[in-house]
């Protein structure tokens, strides 16, 4: 025992972790968490009995699980609420991970984690609080931070190298979010006064390397899908199957690749997949920030994507191209049929809608061209058309009803792990298109941009985000009222509880052309256009609903939200991303002066 005891300790990333996590667990004696329920503000008095226990000047409320400052606003109570149970409900610290998401939601899972973390940091004023309403902040942050951290080595890096290109640019995306976050924190509160002061920095910089690692890795891993010989050019969506040249994928390329060149910052390790011989090939540049090689690629494929014809006309993102008569035989020889992208599969998604808008923002900060903010809020705008705003109709309008967004499995209770990870990545995107500008992000467009920061189209762009906001709160309280006894939001937010029956509202019909592969999976007629002859596609197949979840449906039908999956860890993170984005638009609503 004791010499297995010293082999493991000597394992660095072990070590590492063991340290780490017995650190973690020794300050969560001492950790709380937020609310339980979506409180008026009546209710956010603090209790008698603590107030007798703490100063005036530091008022603080404890509700059973973590302490909170008494001036928390509303909205920004039930963002802490909703990120409490998705961790304490579904996060394993054991693990490092959220053991029932598959690997690419639990990327999406820590994206959300890290760009919450973001939003409390930026609306957290420490100037005017007391050192114990401080803490209580403080300690809000490490205990998510910390999550992310672990993460790290709880995610299934090895598994998601060999996945499909969408997969690998979810983990791109999640890493570098937690770099903008570290480095926002680093820049909020460990200023260059501090650091003069103390010589020293913000101890979570010690993980931006790891991340970067992670994210140029997976990114070089990613760029394999852009594919020239078939429709002049975009991105693969799997390698396994036929080639599928689809929405989402296109557009993790254009956002990740915009992102990698804004907050990518350097990466001086070189394993792995070099070895000594094209180690010395290839340029160091490649791992330094702000290569203009991936703004290239951003704007190569933005440009690619808005040219392909995968709009509807309403101006929605259908989900992708099939080639014509496209065929590989047995022996290897392929036929590439009309090599053009002709055959659409016009099935929309509302994630297909969202990944794109944090592209729009990123290539606008790094051009400063007005287009892509234009293009943004033009799809914004079709999203909201398409689920009937203003109107109250029961009628399906392609994206929802009642102006709720929905997915075309929530009605049915039909989808699957995939789809009920799709509304929380639109909300996650859409609060990043309308994100005020950040110092760092300002003095970039400063420094490199011809003439500077436009600020009057910059306040324009704001203005317009603005307007979404009664969108935005009409959604967010949809969501909230799905929630069950423990705060665990449901998939469909378009019912209206508790008074209308499921079978009462019209259900969405599949046209033609559409095929909900998402929900359903990939079809598995060996004539249809999607499966190679020896393709296994247990991945797709996995995120299908299955007969036995579908069977559940009759027994729920009071509750149409523990119908199929029921509730889980994806459902949890569309609550959470949309009330982020109901409290990021408080916030530009008062002039960006929303601040606990």
């Amino acid at each position: 025992m004791g010499s297995q005891t010293a082999y493991w300790l000597r394992l660095p990333q072990l070590r590492f972790l063991s340290f780490y996590l017995i650190w973690f667990i020794s300050t969560q004696f001492v950790s709380a968490s937020v609310i339980d329920t979506f409180k008026t503000s009546a209710d956010v008095a603090d209790p008698p009995a603590l107030q007798a226990n703490v100063p005036s000047a530091a008022r603080l409320v404890n509700d059973g699980a973590e302490i909170r400052p008494s001036s928390t606003p509303i909205t920004l109570q039930a963002v802490l609420d909703a990120i409490r149970v998705m961790q304490d409900e579904y996060f394993e610290i054991f693990t490092g991970a959220w053991p029932t998401a598959i690997d690419w939601t639990s990327a999406v899972m820590g994206t959300h984690v890290s760009a919450t973390l973001s939003s409390i940091v930026t609306s957290a004023d420490y100037s005017s609080r007391a050192c114990a309403e401080v803490l209580a902040w403080e300690n809000i942050v490490d205990k998510y931070f910390a999550h992310t951290s672990m993460f790290y080595f709880g995610e299934n890096a090895f598994a998601l190298r060999n996945q499909a290109y969408d997969d690998m640019l979810w983990v791109v995306l999640g890493w570098l979010e937690s770099i903008k976050f570290m480095n926002l924190r680093k820049d909020t509160y460990w200023g260059p006064g501090i650091r003069k002061a103390s010589d020293a920095s913000w101890h979570g910089l010690q993980f931006s390397p790891l991340a970067a690692h992670r994210a140029r890795i997976f990114y070089d891993l990613a760029s394999n899908g852009w594919d020239t010989s078939l429709c002049q050019g975009g991105m693969n969506w799997d390698p396994r199957l036929t080639p599928y040249k689809n929405a989402i994928t296109n557009e993790l390329f254009v956002s990740a690749s915009v992102a990698m060149y804004l907050y990518f910052p350097g990466d001086d390790n070189r394993s792995p997949y070099l070895t000594s011989t094209n180690s010395t090939r290839r340029s160091l540049d490649a791992y330094k920030p702000h290569n203009p090689k991936h703004l290239l690629a951003a704007l190569n494929a933005y440009s690619w994507l808005q040219d392909s014809g995968m709009k509807n006309v309403n101006g929605l993102f259908a989900d992708g191209f099939h080639v014509q008569g496209w065929h590989k035989f047995p022996n290897g020889t392929v036929s590439p049929g009309t090599g053009n992208c002709d055959e659409l599969n016009s099935m929309v998604y509302t994630y297909n809608q969202g990944v794109i808008l944090t592209a729009n923002r990123g290539l606008w900060v790094s051009t400063g061209s007005q287009t892509y903010l234009r293009d943004g809020h033009d799809l914004v705008h079709s999203v909201i058309r398409a689920t009937c705003w203003p109107k109250r109709t029961d009628d399906w309008c392609g994206l929802g009803r009642k102006g709720v967004l929905e997915e075309f499995c929530d009605h049915m209770g039909t989808c699957s792990q995939d789809g009920q990870t799709f509304k929380g990545i639109f909300f996650h995107h859409l609060a990043e298109f309308c994100r005020p500008l950040w110092p760092e992000e300002e003095e970039f467009m400063n420094t490199r941009i011809d003439g500077g920061l436009d600020r009057s189209a910059y306040q324009y762009h704001q203005l317009r985000c603005a307007g979404y906001g009664p969108w935005i709160k009409h959604n967010a309280q949809a969501a909230l009222a799905t929630r069950d006894e423990k705060g665990r939001f449901g998939m469909w937010w378009g019912r209206v509880y508790p008074d209308v029956e499921s079978h009462h509202m019209r259900g969405s019909q599949l046209r033609p052309h559409e095929v909900d592969y998402r929900n359903a999976g990939v079809p598995k007629d060996p004539n249809s256009t999607w499966l190679l002859e020896d393709a296994k596609v247990t991945r797709v197949e996995s995120a299908a609903i299955t007969v036995d979840s579908l069977a559940k449906n009759e027994e729920h039908e009071k509750d149409v939200n523990e119908r199929g999956r029921g509730r889980t860890v994806e459902t949890q993170s569309g609550g959470l991303a949309v009330l982020r984005a109901l409290w990021q638009w408080e916030s530009l609503a008062n002039g960006g002066q929303n601040s606990a």
